[in-house]
């Protein structure tokens, strides 16, 4: 078992579980928030999960609002939010922290997994743009960042935000871990 399947994390309902829960699936880590420009990509999210729930994958939502306080609501305001706007029936989790001084032992667990994003160049400079820099490259860059964890619980993959659900290159890394047993 992996250190990231042994984290304590809280079901948005206040349920304490551990990844290990998820055991033999693929799981797609994405932290999320409500009031993001990227918030849309929950209609995509439910759409990958309605297609590859029952191939073995699970989808953990972890809300965070780090990132210009995107993410203000209660833990029952998200998971309101959630249902009511985008029928999200993947898990979701307790509101945590993924950057700084208070950031939550799985996403250090995460970042030291896969220190780097595959596609983060475009959004990263985008970003700049609007003044927001990362000092630390293994940074969580913004809400939306996702990290594929295959069957045996290892973390394989890291995509950028705006990495889509539908992209190519996530959806193969996410068949490619669901075709191992």
């Amino acid at each position: 078992m992996s250190a990231v399947q042994n984290i304590p994390v809280n079901r948005i309902d206040g349920e304490q579980q551990t990844l290990a829960d998820y055991q033999g699936k693929v799981l797609l880590v994405v932290n999320v928030a409500s009031k993001c420009g990227l918030t849309p990509q929950y209609e995509g999210l439910q759409k990958l999960y309605a297609d590859k729930q029952g191939d073995g994958l699970e989808i953990l939502g972890f809300p965070a609002n780090n990132f210009m306080g995107q993410e203000p609501g209660s833990n029952e305001e998200i998971q309101e939010f959630c249902s009511l706007n985008f029928n999200v029936s993947f898990p979701m989790f307790e509101k945590i922290s993924v950057l700084g001084d208070d950031k939550h032992p799985l996403y250090d667990a995460l970042t030291d997994a896969q220190p780097s994003a595959e596609g983060d160049g475009p959004f990263r400079e985008k970003l700049k743009g609007h003044g927001v820099e990362r000092d630390n490259p293994a940074d969580i860059l913004w809400n939306f960042e996702k990290f594929v964890v295959g069957r045996s619980g290892e973390v394989v993959a890291r995509f950028a935000p705006d990495v889509t659900a539908d992209d190519p290159r996530l959806v193969a890394c996410i068949e490619a871990e669901l075709a191992k047993s």
